[in-house]
C-alpha cells in the first residue's frame, strides 16, 4: 500500500535560531524522523505580520508577548512532509507548555529545548488549507 503525503508547517522560534547548534539538532531530529524539507525559509517577523499570524489568539492574555517574541529575531520556517505529518509533528514537538513537557515529554523538543510558554522552541500548524491565515501560504504566498 502506498502512503500519501501529508504537508505541515513547522517554524523554529527566535529562541532556537539565535542557537544555530540547536537548530542543526532539531533539524538532525526532522530528518531522522523521515520529513522531507519541501520548502524552507529563514525570514523575520514584523510585530503586524506576527499579530496577523497569531490572530486567534488575539484577546488572549499571551497575545501580545506572543507576538513580540516572534518579532524579536530571525525564525526558521519549514513545509514538511511526510505520512502522518501533522501528526508526527505534534508529537515530536510535545505540550505547548513547557512545563508540561519537561516533566511528561522530556525527549520531545519543547521538553528538550522549550524555555517557557511562550519560548517553547517551535510552532506547528496543520495544512487542512492552503489559504488559512495560520498555514503554510501565510509564510509561503505561492503556495
Amino acid at each position: 500500500m502506498v502512503s500519501r503525503l501529508q504537508l505541515t508547517l513547522a517554524i523554529i522560534k527566535p529562541d532556537i535560531v539565535v542557537q544555530p547548534h540547536l537548530y542543526k539538532e532539531i533539524q538532525g531530529l526532522l530528518l531522522k524522523n523521515k520529513f522531507i524539507f519541501v520548502r524552507s525559509k529563514k525570514i523575520c517577523l514584523s510585530q503586524e505580520r506576527a499579530g496577523q499570524f497569531y490572530k486567534e489568539h488575539e484577546g488572549r492574555f499571551f497575545h501580545k508577548r506572543l507576538v513580540m517574541f516572534m518579532s524579536s529575531g530571525p525564525i526558521w520556517t519549514h513545509v514538511l512532509a511526510r505520512d502522518n505529518a501533522i501528526q508526527h509533528w505534534r508529537q515530536m514537538m510535545g505540550p505547548t507548555k513547557t512545563y508540561q513537557a519537561q516533566y511528561s515529554f522530556p525527549d520531545s523538543i519543547r521538553g528538550q529545548f522549550g524555555l517557557t510558554d511562550t519560548r517553547n522552541s517551535t510552532h506547528g500548524s496543520g495544512m487542512s488549507s492552503l489559504t488559512h491565515h495560520t498555514g503554510p501560504s501565510c509564510i509561503f504566498p505561492i503556495l
